[in-house]
């Protein structure tokens, strides 16, 4: 009889209501996969996307999750990145069904990097999805570099918090819009400026940034290319917008096309050097039990609090 493990799962699209804690069978690793035991899983705004509408990873029955860090039970053939015990963190299969909110997730070997010492698993299971989407948007694509302006929307959130220390660790000058309570949380950050969103209009504030980074539906996307550079960058990582296009950043030479984060070893590391470094640090706003599932997806969707939402699944 195949070994079996505790898994949030689902059987049909819909609220909260439609989460169950099941007891499934554990996965095994096939060829260059390793199969990690989750110490902790990190909540992701596209965790409730998907449970609602299956976006990205279709129609049940699935288990939700891609954020995760751990230990290495188990290890496919091929494998020699890792070893049986070995601290890892990171983001399998992303976008495609990975199911992390579970006691064990399997992924191929190279979509994991050695978890920081500096930090515990529930802090680096807070890291990898937002993580490597502030990296990938800020340095891989839009190349941010010393002296440079950077406009980080939703500063004080999942992605933006990583993106405000990731951009003043490149040298750049960075402008964070947030609401008022959160004003000093991304000052603290290291942000140069704190727009507050609710009262002021960033269009009218802010001009001649490099980069732009919008994970905001709605029309702040639109709004940002008019405070960009020609030839700059607006980095959009909201799935709403990525069919849109802008007549005035085509005339002006503004890329602003969607992108979308995928796993990635190297930017994984380069993310764990920072943190080694002091440079960066992601913030868990909440902690919760694996069986407290439906409360976790609730204050997702409440919004509201810094950084991220974070399972623990092993003290």
């Amino acid at each position: 009889m195949p070994e079996t493990m505790r898994a949030v799962t689902q059987s049909v699209l819909g609220g909260t209501e439609v989460l169950e804690l099941a007891d499934v069978p554990r996965p095994e690793p096939h060829y260059g996969e390793v199969l990690v035991r989750v110490h902790a899983a990190s909540l992701n705004p596209v965790d409730p996307a998907a449970r609602e509408l299956g976006l990205y990873i279709g129609a049940p029955p699935f288990t939700l999750g891609w954020d995760v860090s751990g230990t290495v039970a188990a290890i496919g053939e091929g494998v020699t990145r890792f070893r049986v015990g070995d601290a890892v963190f990171g983001m399998p299969r992303f976008p495609h069904r990975a199911g992390a909110h579970a006691e064990f997730v399997t992924g191929p070997a190279r979509h994991f990097a050695a978890k920081p010492q500096a930090l515990s698993h529930v802090e680096a299971a807070a890291m990898p999805l937002t993580g490597l989407t502030a990296w990938q948007a800020l340095i891989d694509r839009a190349g941010l570099s010393a002296g440079q302006t950077v406009l980080i929307h939703a500063a004080a959130g999942g992605i933006g918090h990583l993106a405000v220390q990731i951009a003043k660790a490149a040298g750049a000058t960075v402008i964070g819009t947030a609401s008022a309570p959160n004003r000093d949380f991304v000052l603290g950050l290291g942000a140069d400026e704190v727009i507050d969103y609710r009262s002021e209009d960033f269009t009218a504030t802010v001009k001649d940034v490099d980069v732009a980074l919008s994970t905001l539906g709605g029309d702040v996307a639109e709004r940002s290319v008019s405070v960009l550079k020609d030839g700059g960058v607006l980095c959009q990582c909201h799935y709403s917008t990525r069919d849109r296009a802008f007549p005035e950043a085509v005339r002006r030479g503004i890329d602003t096309r969607f992108m979308l984060v995928e796993p990635d070893p190297v930017g994984l590391g380069a993310l764990a050097d920072l943190v080694e470094a002091g440079r960066l640090r992601p913030h868990v706003a909440k902690v919760f039990a694996l069986e407290e599932f439906a409360a976790a997806h609730a204050a997702m969707e409440a919004g509201g609090f810094p950084g991220k939402i974070v399972f623990t699944l092993v003290e």
